[in-house]
């Protein structure tokens, strides 16, 4: 199921105004939310004089802005749909770069059970609850769907 123009509004509405309140490094690189189902979020990230470095690809500080924002807005949507006051933070990354990313780059997160499963989790239990999500990088135009860099993220949320 593919957002309608609305929804992709309201999302990238919500991400916009995040960024500019809460986040301003977020706002700086302007991502957008491609897609969002119930098992993946998209979100891409221009490649341009705010995100490229010295060789014309896109700099790893951009890049792990991207996984930070399409894990984290997977677990808010989640957290959201939840109701509840679930916080989610990160305690630590590893990053896999297999090409230089010299076009837009889409950040995927197919984790959207386990994040749902592990916020049900937290609410349920009192608990904090650490998972690894992994997430996939690619350049469409210059790549197709072939990975230009892979990250594990650590999500660890408790509720407040």
């Amino acid at each position: 199921m593919a957002l309608t123009i609305a929804e992709r509004f309201k999302y990238n509405l919500y991400l916009w105004y995040f960024g500019l309140t809460q986040v301003r490094l977020i706002h700086y690189c302007r991502p957008k939310i491609v897609d969002i189902t119930e098992e993946k979020v998209v979100l891409m990230m221009s490649l341009d004089r705010r995100t490229r470095n010295h060789v014309r690809s896109m700099y790893i500080g951009a890049m792990v802005v991207g996984v930070d924002m399409v894990t984290g807005f997977t677990a808010m949507v989640r957290i959201r749909e939840s109701k509840r006051k679930v916080i989610p933070i990160f305690k630590d990354l590893t990053a896999n770069f297999l090409k230089r990313a010299e076009g837009d780059v889409y950040f995927i997160c197919r984790e959207g059970k386990a994040i749902t499963d592990a916020v049900e989790k937290t609410i349920t239990t009192g608990e904090r609850v650490n998972i690894p999500v992994q997430v996939t990088a690619t350049v469409p135009n210059k790549f197709g769907n072939e990975p230009v860099a892979e990250f594990t993220i650590t999500l660890s949320v408790k509720e407040k």
